[in-house]
């Protein structure tokens, strides 16, 4: 039934045109042009690596790189990856966020296939819902970005490639296992129908039944999940018109909660969580070529979503159901080799705990000098029928003088956030701290500043890559998560005062000898926020990260090995209420802790093995739920989490591949 009206809620939404559309990060890259459609094609063995060439600074994660740890779904796949930190946002539900420029994944706009996705009731366990075999590649863009992609983005964007239907013909599978009885299964395959159609299946499933509890405190460190998932998408690649179109299907059931008998409180009544999750999702996108000498265009977007949750975390329930749809309609073209221009309209609508309809409208000119400069302005509109009209600039600038050695890029600009509080953040209701929720938030507004350097030298017939970054974020209206006023409850308010995030980051890549390849990256960071009158580190933020990862590929690389120490600061907790002997019930700040993963591969003409190791240090936080003994009382707390919620895991898996010659 369920499967019946989202079909019928998609016919509906691409008739209307009011589906969701996103764009590329970077004017001079339009996906609709013959020759960008060409470049994403990654190969296997490409790696993570910054591009010069790009008018952003942004990461490029290619297949191989993905290759380089177990990558079981997006949020594993940042591993190796130094700008974006993936942490537990709980203790008991298995939620997961993304940190980026020092501040929570909520400000980061995510993308798949270019389009934004993943909003709202789908944010707190989107990180599990992309299988890594499935990815061709994820750009990682920092800072503002363009204006064609929306008013969301503040301290960056996400985007992830799927494998393509119109590439090289490709049968692939993925098994895995690791020590906590998980066990994932992914299948990929496209098929060329004819000389312009092409269709691509990818399949998923994973299952972890078995509860663990390595602290002893009657919890289960990790949720019990089941998750499927089916995608099937299409393409067709004419002279002058492409097309292309994927329907999608995923439901995840979790389960956590209490789980040791020895427990007195389970003798009663056990506390659990139980947690399902079904989403749905299409999308089409056309493009009619007209003149592909000066890549003039014009491009149709459309996508639709349909997202149903049913969670209970012990007495508390929530259920919700969110219907996302946009529509783009964009014209781009190149007047010469120094002047392009791009504009466009849109429409946003989101239908759940309330309506939000947002039609808007865009320009962006960009001015090129060869390789050297390139100077990019970008100004919308928008018109939410909750918040009224609000503009959105945005500017970049890169400056490249002696080629791919020196590359110097500047941003800045402005960004947009609704707020759905209990859809983003209803796992916090596993714990008895009240939520309290004031009925008249603002709609977030905040400046983004970004100042990079890319130094490319060459050392003999090696390189040395050396990048250099610094990010601001002002708030000028946030939602404010108050911890710290009532250590029994959570209020969700607007900043009253001041609010900002200070990061660098120094990054450094060299092959130190032939086959071996080693980066180390060191970045600082500095997020305060007014709460209660007081501007205040904010809680639960690392104050840096280190990160030294390695590897060794020889002779013919048959064989691959990879290493990844990360060291990870401590930071603020909030503010704790005091126990009856007068001891405050947890400490006002936590230290810094290390992690060691590491994975061994042995490649062969069709297929691989690899087996590897996470957390190898086995640093674990000892005590992450307070007062886990008596969960139905007034201090259970499971929102203290700053660290690993589990010890060393090793896995083990095959890869499969043909590709047709």
């Amino acid at each position: 039934m369920v499967g019946k009206r989202f079909f019928s809620w998609v016919i509906a939404t691409l008739l209307i045109a009011s589906g969701t559309y996103g764009q590329v990060t970077e004017s001079t890259d339009s996906v609709w042009r013959s020759e960008q459609l060409q470049e994403v094609s990654v190969s296997v063995h490409g790696h993570r690596h910054i591009k010069m060439s790009g008018l952003g600074n942004t990461d490029y994660i290619g297949s191989g790189e993905l290759l380089r740890a177990a990558c079981c779904n997006l949020g594993e796949s940042f591993t190796t990856n130094p700008s974006v930190d993936v942490n537990y946002a709980d203790a008991a539900t298995g939620a997961q966020q993304i940190k980026l420029l020092g501040l929570s994944g909520t400000y980061v706009q995510m993308l798949t296939e270019n389009i934004p996705n993943y909003r709202g009731a789908a944010a707190p366990y989107s990180l599990g819902y992309i299988p890594g075999p499935w990815m061709q590649s994820i750009q990682v863009s920092k800072g503002a970005s363009s204006v064609k992609n929306g008013y969301e983005s503040i301290t960056g964007q996400i985007n992830v490639e799927f494998k393509k239907p119109q590439l090289t013909p490709f049968v692939d599978a993925n098994l895995f296992y690791n020590t906590k009885n998980k066990v994932e299964a992914n299948l990929g395959a496209n098929l060329e129908l004819s000389n312009r159609w092409s269709m691509a299946f990818l399949g998923h499933y994973e299952i972890l039944d078995k509860a663990h509890d390595e602290n002893d405190d009657g919890f289960a460190d990790m949720p019990k999940v089941r998750q499927g998932s089916l995608m099937n998408r299409w393409a067709y690649m004419g002279d002058n018109y492409i097309f292309q179109a994927a329907i999608k299907g995923l439901k995840e059931h979790r389960e956590s909660g209490q789980i040791s008998s020895h427990h007195s409180s389970l003798t009663t009544h056990p506390y659990t969580i139980d947690i399902t999750n079904e989403r749905y999702e299409a999308f089409a996108k056309n493009a009619f070529i007209f003149d592909p000498e000066h890549g003039s265009n014009i491009a149709l977007i459309l996508s639709g979503s349909l997202h149903h949750e049913n969670a209970l975390y012990g007495h508390q329930q929530y259920n919700t159901d969110q219907r996302n749809g946009y529509a783009s309609l964009m014209f781009e073209t190149d007047f010469n080799e120094h002047h392009s221009l791009s504009t466009g309209v849109s429409l946003n609508h989101d239908q759940f705990d309330f309506d939000e309809t947002t039609p808007g409208v865009y320009a962006q000119y960009t001015y090129k000098i060869g390789e050297k400069f390139t100077l990019m302005g970008g100004l919308r509109w928008d018109n939410s029928n909750i918040y009224g009209s609000f503009i959105t600039p945005r500017i970049h600038l890169k400056y490249s003088p002696f080629g791919d050695v020196l590359t110097l890029r500047g941003s800045i600009g402005k960004g947009y956030r609704t707020n759905h509080v209990m859809a983003e953040y209803n796992y916090m209701l596993a714990s008895s701290r009240q939520m309290i929720i004031d009925s008249d938030l603002d709609q977030e507004e905040a400046w983004n500043y970004g100042l990079s350097v890319a130094l490319n030298i060459p050392i003999g017939d090696k390189r040395l890559e050396l990048n250099a970054e610094y990010y601001y974020t002002s708030f000028l209206h946030q939602l404010l998560i108050d911890m710290d006023s009532d250590p029994h409850a959570i209020h969700f308010t607007n900043l009253k005062g001041d609010s900002y995030s200070n990061t660098w980051q120094v990054e450094v890549t060299y092959p130190l000898f032939e086959d071996f390849s080693l980066t180390a990256t060191y970045r600082r960071t500095n997020v305060k926020a007014t709460y209660g009158g007081v501007l205040r580190e904010k809680p639960l933020t690392n104050k840096y990260k280190g990160l030294i990862t390695a590897q060794y590929k020889p002779g013919l690389g048959k064989w691959q090995f990879d290493v990844t120490l990360q060291l990870n600061g401590g930071g603020r907790l909030p503010d704790a209420y005091t126990t009856a002997n007068g001891q405050p019930s947890w400490d006002n700040h936590y230290n810094g802790y290390e992690q060691l993963n590491a994975q061994v591969t042995r490649f062969f003409r069709n297929w691989s093995i690899y087996a590897g190791g996470e957390n190898i240090t086995a640093r674990q936080q000892k005590n992450p739920i307070i007062d886990a003994s008596n969960p139905w009382g007034p201090n259970f707390d499971a929102t203290m989490v700053w660290g690993p919620m589990h010890g060393a895991i090793y896995y083990f898996g095959i890869r499969l591949n043909w590709i047709k010659i």
